[in-house]
């Protein structure tokens, strides 16, 4: 891709998200996700793979689709209201209709099945942008009008998000739609506090976005995109291979390491707001994530490739390991400590 188209992208990128997060009119949040759609697209598409392009289509037709609804429900509450300010949505046609522009922009059940396909199609560092950044703006906006959004509408979504991308994780060989399922299930996590608690769910998603970017980094690292290839890449990196697993088992959410913090608070309010039978289900429900990643960290460190000859274990990568994932890699596994000083920002 030409130097000059990708940083116009990644500016535009950053600009749009700006605009969104940072605007208190419908207007100016719509514009900052219509730049953002239009400057990702050239990202999906670089490789000029008909699979590429084929999700580049797919990821514009469900995020125009979703930018008319969002535009439809401004509309229906201004009228309804007089007010174009965000925090100020009173019309429940509209909350409705929001709910589902930004289930659609984030990838929430029913409205998923867009995102595996995209995530396929994209490299490791676009589908790392699709995880993290895309989904920052749309999270801001459900942040802002979290006080009317219907709880027994985001509750449901946000059960059936963790259920299924859990299941659906569980058959797959392509490293990037197991993650992409795996983000549909933290999506679940932080869909069902949204209401209650609307700071741990930007703590969620923070702490999610920086195990992901670790995952996603390591990969590209290592250049994996497969469970066979992953076997393989143990020689070609051991130690950034056994800090891979430790990262995979905090996306899970097992106790010692960073991502326990995010579900142990989500859970405990979920007990004081005395919904402590959708706090149980939902805590199951992530024992079918961790099985997907604990196969995944099995796969990256134990298993060894069926095939013995010589000419696929590639030997160690001359090029030393990035300071950003020693950074990140650090960070995901070893934050559980700081959580009292975390706990005082919610």
């Amino acid at each position: 891709m030409n130097p000059h188209a990708k940083l116009v992208s990644s500016m535009s990128l950053l600009l749009g998200t700006t605009i969104t997060i940072s605007s208190n009119h419908w207007m100016m949040a719509w514009t900052g996700l219509e730049i953002n759609t239009l400057a990702i697209i050239p990202l999906i598409s670089k490789s000029h793979h008909p699979r590429a392009i084929e999700a580049a289509i797919k990821y514009f037709l469900v995020q125009a689709a979703a930018s008319a609804l969002v535009l439809f429900s401004s509309m229906t509450n201004a009228w309804s209201t007089g007010q174009w300010d965000i925090t100020h949505l009173h019309h429940p046609a509209s909350s409705l209709l929001l709910t589902t522009a930004i289930a659609m922009k984030l990838g929430l059940v029913p409205f998923h099945f867009w995102f595996p396909e995209v995530l396929q199609g994209s490299s490791l560092t676009t589908a790392l942008l699709l995880s993290t950044m895309m989904k920052f703006p749309p999270i801001t906006i459900l942040f802002l009008t979290s006080h009317s959004l219907n709880p027994t509408l985001m509750t449901s979504m946000a059960l059936a998000s963790a259920m299924l991308g859990g299941w659906m994780g569980l058959n797959q060989t392509q490293i990037r739609k197991i993650l992409a399922f795996s983000s549909i299930s933290h999506l679940g996590w932080m869909a069902i506090i949204i209401i209650y608690s609307p700071k741990l769910t930007l703590l969620t998603f923070y702490l999610y976005s920086m195990m992901t970017a670790t995952v996603f980094l390591t990969l590209n690292t290592t250049k994996t995109l497969n469970l066979s290839t992953m076997m393989t890449s143990w020689t070609k990196a051991p130690v950034l291979n056994a800090t891979l697993m430790l990262a995979l088992l905090s996306l899970a959410g097992l106790p010692p390491l960073t991502g326990f913090l995010p579900k142990w608070l989500i859970i405990q309010e979920l007990t004081k707001q005395d919904m402590t039978s959708t706090a149980t289900i939902i805590a199951m429900l992530s024992l079918l994530g961790l099985f997907f990643y604990l196969r995944l960290a099995y796969y990256s460190t134990i298993t060894l490739p069926p095939n013995s000859t010589n000419h696929m274990k590639q030997w160690h990568m001359n090029k030393p390991a990035n300071t950003s994932i020693a950074i990140l890699t650090s960070m995901s596994i070893l934050l559980l400590p700081l959580s009292p000083m975390i706990m005082t920002t919610i």
